[in-house]
């Protein structure tokens, strides 16, 4: 079957493909936020595999029922969504898997959760996991489903080792695919990467609604699966705070008292963003012992369209949000290449300030990440000398903008448009 052109192409399709083949494959997990197209791209990569959805309370019961044997004679291979809803059934499946080497099962839902407890604990050693997030800008850029992909070149030069940068050096305005991704990184600002807003060419009324509604259906749903919650008003209060904090440092406290709830709420509140993939708390780097170094993390919501649709703004972004949207996307361009990499800030007690740290196996990469249309040395200059602070090799230092061009600035920082770091070359 010809997939519609309004499908982006998605870079997991291969990945879990290749890896349900392998013997390490026949238990997968994939999870990732509601609405990031896990279950399109299950459909569509094993479109002759049975599909069993846990949705509806009302066929829970039946297949809570099933018994291992049960499971190996009538669904030795199957797709099995919204598993949180139907926790009940992971001993069944677990007993299937040990009992019969020819079972398959692919496991899909919308939170963390399926990593925590009955998981972690049942299929501890026989389970892989995937993650699914929203669409990045080489998956944005696409027209198909079918369509080629190619990692941007910041992942490129990361995956490569992170050493020279030669391949990340060139004239955007000559690039004959840039203005098409600066175009993409431009909507993404506004809209994020849902797959559902990038559905063909939605009017921005539709678009703006439908984050709307995801706000509404994210609370219904996925804070259910998450906690019981009697009154949800302290969560949705919570919820917004947390988003127009977005991009800054957490303070608990001051986020109880915000919301009048403890702190100890407050923490738990955030867990829950972080848990169903709304949030990402990026821990800070403090490991210097002769420097004063904040301890506090910061927080960035990981849709800049989910984000609008919970604070309702319009326009332009803030410069935090500008800050989230580009740390949400190098986030998801790693984790979704499988690289192995952490995330920190830095700051110094005196106002110094990294916005993100990708610590690797070689070393640091540092980013100062401004929403400008035009930068200068003035504006990188947290970026000199980190290598008096950081207990590792610094690889690399860049700046990341609105501005066009892409050159060198002192003391060694590459000056780059966010759009260009994020995209794949052309040549690709």
């Amino acid at each position: 079957m010809t997939a519609p052109t309004r499908l982006k192409a998605r870079f997991l399709g291969a990945r879990i493909e290749a890896k349900a083949k392998s013997p390490l494959g026949r238990l997968i997990v994939l999870t990732g936020a509601r609405q990031t197209g896990k279950t399109t791209l299950v459909q569509r990569t094993f479109p002759g595999i049975p599909y069993l959805s846990m949705e509806d309370p009302a066929v829970r019961p039946a297949f809570s029922r099933l018994s291992a044997r049960d499971w190996i004679e009538r669904y030795p291979v199957a797709i099995i969504d919204e598993v949180q809803k139907a926790p009940s059934i992971v001993e069944s499946i677990k007993a299937a898997y040990d009992a019969s080497e020819s079972v398959r099962y692919l496991l899909l839902g919308s939170s963390q959760i399926l990593l925590l407890s009955r998981i972690r604990e049942s299929l501890a050693g026989r389970v892989a996991i995937e993650e699914l997030w929203p669409l990045t800008l080489p998956e944005m850029a696409t027209s198909s489903w079918s369509d080629p992909l190619a990692p941007s070149r910041l992942v490129n030069w990361l995956d490569g080792g992170a050493g020279d940068t030669l391949s990340l050096l060139g004239v955007p305005a000559l690039d004959g695919a840039f203005a098409k991704h600066a175009e993409a990184f431009e909507t993404y600002l506004r809209y994020g990467g849902m797959p559902a807003v990038w559905k063909g060419d939605l009017p921005a009324e539709d678009r703006d609604s439908w984050l709307r509604d995801y706000r509404r259906t994210y609370l219904e749903r996925d804070v259910a699966d998450l906690a019981s919650l009697r009154d949800l008003e302290p969560f949705v209060v919570a919820q917004k705070a947390i988003a127009l904090s977005t991009g800054r440092l957490v303070n608990f406290n001051d986020l109880a008292r915000a919301v009048s709830i403890s702190p100890a709420t407050a923490r738990r509140f955030l867990r829950y963003l972080e848990l169903s993939y709304q949030a990402v708390l990026v821990p800070p780097y403090f490991r210097n012992p002769h420097k004063r170094l904040t301890k506090m993390p910061k927080v960035h919501i990981l849709d800049p369209g989910v984000l609008r649709g919970i604070t309702g703004r319009t326009g332009e972004p803030s410069g935090e949000e500008f800050e989230s949207a580009v740390v949400a996307e190098i986030f998801k361009q790693c984790r979704t290449a499988g690289l192995r990499a952490d995330f920190l800030h830095l700051r110094t007690h005196v106002g110094r300030e990294v916005d993100l740290l990708v610590e690797t196996e070689k070393g640091f990469i540092a980013f100062e990440i401004k929403q400008s249309r035009h930068v200068a040395d003035a504006d990188a200059r947290g970026l000199r000398g980190l290598e008096e602070i950081l207990d590792r090799p610094l690889l690399g230092s860049f700046l990341l903008s609105m501005d066009p061009e892409v050159r060198p600035l002192a003391g060694g920082v590459l000056a780059m448009p966010a759009a260009w770091a994020l995209s794949p070359p052309s040549a690709a």
